[in-house]
């Protein structure tokens, strides 16, 4: 039965015994006028950190009796809406910054008052306010003694910006709902130490996962000193190292295009790059990330990939002291860093110093000069997370190139998590 019937029988069988009738009513029938109970505000903001955000504001409505039985009646569905429910949100709005931030937290906060969401805001770059301000200049005045939601612990120290704690306070706002406590030593507790210590409500912990996976990154470096890194390469069905990407992986949407939007750096392989142009994300509004070619065979001088004048400054070249560069990289301003020896721990210490939280290695088709930095990455944990993509094709190809050259390395996976990219299979998982 559906919910119109069910309700129209419900009203039939109370108005058979009209003198039984009591609130609330929460049915409905066709035969009746009724009248709108919920309206919807739109209250678009396009100012950078606010959130197009829809405010339900629900309108209570009279029952009338009119003529003998004629009732109008509201049938309403009631969802309770608890703290994970809007820590969600928070993470669903802080996603609007990807490839934005860094080397910034993604964060996001949500203002609810009686049940009903009246701010909203996330971090859109480093400099910039953060969550908590943006969310709190859409509530205005509707902040005080509300609760806001924030997927990270606010902030208690002075910045390139003012602490968020005091905003939340000056807010006067009622409870403080915190997804995860800031790795920052900084911060690390502090935030929620003020706002409690100010006589706010905090909880704290909710939807952590969520949270701690919105920032997998910036909480690897902050507790390690060093870049996240990812390993990506495509595999044909019968196991083979594949230098194409899926049909539609590089356009905009593409898991691939979204994938170097997610990440600070790329490193690619001299080899495998030669004479090609040099892949960018197709991402709306997204920084590129630092594209850092290596090499290290003593035959190949490393030769410029296709990029443009503007886009020298977002390549680097890592070289051992014996390695020639073409001249052509030299004339284009390309930066290259000569080590005695290429290894991938010097290597994401550089990035680190260049304030990089997370690094892609990605495989074109090759190890190339990627072989002994990968071995090393196993070796020394430095691999944080692989992500695989299975193409529909059986791949022939003269050279028989699976990932067994990495002898005697059993990599496991946790977490895994498959998804589907056009004809494609892609798999993300933790080491």
């Amino acid at each position: 039965m559906n919910l119109q019937a069910l309700c129209s029988s419900t009203l039939q069988v109370q108005l058979a015994n009209p003198n039984k009738l009591s609130p609330p009513y929460h049915f409905f029938t066709p035969s009746v006028q009724t009248y709108p109970y919920e309206k919807s505000i739109s209250n678009t903001k396009t100012q950078i950190g606010f959130c197009n955000l829809r405010k339900r504001v629900s309108e209570s409505i009279i029952v009338m009796r009119n003529h003998g039985d004629s009732i109008g009646i509201k049938c309403e569905a009631v969802v309770d809406k608890d703290d994970g429910f809007y820590m969600r949100r928070c993470v669903e709005i802080a996603k609007k910054a990807i490839g934005c931030t860094s080397p910034n937290p993604m964060v996001g906060c949500v203002i609810v008052k009686d049940g009903v969401v009246v701010g909203e805001g996330f971090h859109p770059k480093a400099g910039q306010p953060h969550a908590e301000v943006f969310a709190l200049r859409d509530a205005g005045d509707l902040a005080a003694n509300a609760t806001a939601y924030v997927s990270l612990e606010p902030c208690n120290h002075y910045g390139r910006t003012p602490p968020c704690t005091e905003a939340l306070i000056s807010a006067k706002v009622k409870r403080v709902v915190v997804g995860m406590v800031d790795p920052n030593p900084i911060v690390a507790s502090k935030g929620v130490e003020k706002l409690r210590d100010s006589g706010i409500d905090v909880t704290v912990g909710v939807e952590e996962e969520l949270c701690k996976m919105l920032n997998e990154a910036y909480i690897h470096r902050m507790l390690t000193g060093k870049p996240f890194v990812t390993l990506r390469y495509s595999l044909s069905v019968n196991g083979q190292l594949s230098d194409q990407i899926g049909e539609g992986a590089k356009v905009a949407g593409g898991y691939y295009s979204q994938l170097l939007q997610e990440y600070d750096g790329i490193i690619y392989s001299s080899t495998s790059i030669t004479g090609k142009s040099i892949p960018t994300s197709q991402e709306s509004h997204v920084k590129q990330p630092l594209q850092i070619i290596i090499a290290k065979s003593p035959n190949s001088p490393v030769q410029p990939p296709h990029f443009s004048t503007d886009a020298a400054s977002q390549v680097i070249v890592f070289a051992e002291k014996d390695i020639g560069t073409d001249p052509e990289i030299v004339q284009q301003g390309i930066e290259t860093v000569i080590l005695e020896k290429l290894q991938l721990n010097a290597i994401l210490d550089h990035c680190a110093q260049r304030g990089l939280c997370s690094v892609l290695i990605d495989l074109q088709g090759s190890f190339g000069d990627l072989k002994e930095l990968l071995e090393e990455g196993v070796d020394n944990g430095l691999l944080q997370k692989v992500v695989m993509e299975l193409l529909p094709f059986w791949d022939e190809g003269k050279e028989s190139l699976t990932l067994k050259n990495l002898e005697k390395r059993v990599l496991r996976l946790d977490k895994l998590l498959p998804k589907t990219s056009g004809e494609s299979v892609v798999v993300y998982g933790y080491l």
